[in-house]
């Protein structure tokens, strides 16, 4: 995915582009194939350049935790309270609480439901 800058964050990375290795006087010297080619980065809105979010980009931190949040590290909402947990297994849904919960709901079915049959 291909994230889009607001207003700020363009002028932003229009200072930072001038710290790329690549970029010589508004060209790109990686897309030159004998004929000048305006640099990519320097004319959008979003972050095209896989050299400039890979090399230039991480020089302003700030910049590129808002554009490229962290991965929430295998981290779920829980189906019952809708809270963040981190499962204990692959196929969790619930919290701890909530798992607590639901098994002791779904004992007590069926102990009430054993009850009537008999």
């Amino acid at each position: 995915m291909i994230p889009h800058m607001t207003y700020s964050q363009y002028r932003t990375v229009q200072r930072l582009v001038h710290s790329c290795c690549n970029y010589d006087r508004g060209n790109c010297l990686l897309l030159d194939d004998g004929e000048e080619c305006v640099c990519p980065q320097s004319i959008s809105y979003s972050l095209i350049c896989r050299w400039f979010r890979a090399a230039v980009l991480p020089l302003d931190g700030e910049l590129y935790a808002a554009l490229f949040p962290p991965p929430s590290a295998g981290r779920r909402r829980c189906r019952e309270c809708k809270r963040v947990f981190t499962p204990s297994r692959h196929n969790t849904l619930y919290c701890r609480d909530c798992a607590a919960k639901r098994a002791k709901r779904s004992k007590r079915d069926w102990a009430r439901k054993k009850r009537a049959g008999a």
